[in-house]
């Protein structure tokens, strides 16, 4: 409810709506795209008694260890790289840092809703580019003149994904301005455009380690970009919060990140298993839309997707359902464990079974 003591500016916020975290814990939760995978074991040993008592000091306002395990990693200088409290703040800050022009920023109709709700936030003029039928971005579409442009590789909720050679095609024609893209999902089989760094100093590439790395409970992301662009993100972060990766994220991220045998050990499992409940989802007469990311796009032929929604709801399974234009008809279903999508198939077929 709207209060006399709110500024003008609150009152005409439209903020995010994540996705439900229920208290109730016999659930299956497949509506956040969380990892159903514990982070690695290497998280465990080092968030310890000892990481505990340095809590009394500030954390590392430059997070040198965490920007040193990500530049390790994608072979690039620290600075390259940009931490913070999960991508969503990295957005938050590049948002601030370059979209605030006198043209539109682009990007889809059909994408992360956290876009807009910047836009609103800080006061940035947006235009959406319409997805093609088959819901996939079409880059050729953001050839014009523009403030910025943002797109998620994978796009969510649909999970499809671009190229690395479309991506560059685009990056070719757009040189006057920013190109971000978000790639929260791009482990589970999309092609990362951090290798397009170096050629290409307007390109920032946003990732988070919420879900490859499941550690979306610490809340850690970062950036990848030149020198240019990185000094700007850190100029717009230490002038909100020099301090906002606290000492324990830190740990566990450069711990996930050096433990690159049990990342690739888990991607894999979550892609084995996409490829499984697709199949049987397809066998089921559901349309499913094809993904590079921890969840699925499905379309029910037999019932509506809000029905969809409400019954598997009462078989204790919790997905995401968007009440938006052109996706209504779908929902959208986190990749869990393999006996959690056999509950999920075997819960569907019994909804199915009822209807006939």
């Amino acid at each position: 409810m709207p209060s006399k003591y709110w500024s003008d500016f609150v009152q005409g916020l439209d903020p995010y709506v994540p996705g439900e975290q229920p208290k109730q814990q016999d659930l299956i939760k497949l509506n956040t795209n969380e990892n159903p995978y514990p982070p690695s074991p290497k998280v465990v040993e080092v968030l310890n008694q000892d990481a505990v008592k340095l809590l009394r000091l500030y954390p590392d306002p430059s997070n040198s260890l965490l920007k040193t395990a990500i530049a390790n990693y994608y072979n690039m200088d620290l600075g390259n790289v940009s931490v913070g409290n999960g991508s969503d703040e990295i957005l938050a800050f590049a948002f601030q840092a370059f979209f605030k022009q006198r043209l539109p920023i682009l990007f889809p109709d059909i994408t992360y809703g956290f876009y807009t709700v910047y836009c609103g936030l800080f006061d940035i003029d947006y235009t959406q580019i319409p997805l093609a039928d088959d819901f996939s971005i079409k880059l050729s579409d953001y050839q014009r003149e523009n403030g910025g442009v943002i797109f998620a590789n994978p796009n969510a909720p649909t999970g499809i994904g671009k190229s690395l050679q479309s991506i560059e095609v685009l990056l070719q024609s757009n040189t006057e301005s920013v190109v971000i893209v978000d790639e929260a999902y791009v482990d589970f089989g999309a092609e990362s455009a951090a290798s397009l760094v170096g050629r290409y100093p307007n390109l920032l590439v946003v990732q988070t380690l919420s879900k490859s790395r499941s550690l979306a409970g610490s809340r850690v992301g970062f950036a990848l970009g030149s020198t240019v662009l990185i000094e700007a993100l850190e100029k717009v972060k230490n002038s909100f919060n020099p301090y906002s990766v606290d000492r324990l994220a830190e740990a566990a991220a450069v711990a996930a990140i050096d433990d690159v045998a049990y990342f690739e050990q888990c991607c894999a499992k979550i892609i084995k298993t996409r490829q499984w409940v697709s199949e049987q989802l397809e066998s089921l007469g559901f349309e499913v839309l094809p993904s590079q990311a921890n969840f699925v796009l499905i379309r029910p032929t037999s019932i509506s997707a809000p029905e969809l929604f409400t019954q598997l709801r009462q078989h204790n399974i919790v997905v995401r359902f968007f009440k938006k234009p052109r996706i209504d008809a779908y929902i959208r279903v986190t990749i869990g464990s393999d006996n959690e999508m056999i509950a999920l198939v075997d819960a569907l077929k019994e909804i199915l079974l009822q209807r006939r």
